[in-house]
């Protein structure tokens, strides 16, 4: 087996790669230390090269002329040119890169779990399986509506989570 089918034999663990992200933005929480800096940036580019096949081979399956589709795979080339960027050496830039690659990644995560129809429970960002107990959950905003509509696990339904947004 070659790497590109070992890597696609693994599945894609979206919550590992939200939990980078995380260490990354908001920018009040990105480190200044450059080595802890270059280990996020190594992790961010890494799960971008894993994802950016997986967005693409979900897009193949939607027809030319699909949105999301068309979305997904802008967002594909774009993440493609955050790769190719030169890399930072000061701290200051290196936290402006880490935290565009984080915004990529996001992005990438996203366009995925809608191409893939993936249900993602919104409180543990852990797919929801087929079969397990959820709850429909909305969280609402100040100004009324619904800003995240989806469905919980039903051992998650009382979590408190930071959207830091």
């Amino acid at each position: 087996m070659n790497t590109t089918e070992e890597t696609r034999a693994t599945p894609v663990d979206i919550a590992a790669m939200r939990t980078v992200v995380a260490e990354v933005l908001p920018p009040e929480v990105t480190p200044t230390d450059p080595a802890t800096l270059g280990r996020l940036i190594g992790l961010l580019r890494g799960h971008i090269e894993r994802l950016i096949p997986e967005v693409e081979q979900a897009a193949a399956q939607r027809p030319v002329d699909d949105v999301p589709r068309y979305v997904a795979l802008a967002c594909v080339t774009e993440a493609r040119g955050k790769l190719e960027a030169v890399p930072a050496l000061l701290p200051y830039d290196m936290a402006a890169q880490a935290r565009r690659l984080g915004r990529s990644l996001v992005a990438l995560c996203d366009h995925y779990e809608a191409l893939a129809d993936v249900r993602v429970c919104l409180a543990c960002d852990r797919p929801i399986r087929p079969g397990e107990a959820t709850q429909p959950y909305d969280q609402v905003s100040p100004s009324g509506g619904a800003m995240r509509s989806g469905r919980v696990h039903d051992c998650c339904i009382n979590t408190v989570r930071y959207s830091g947004r």
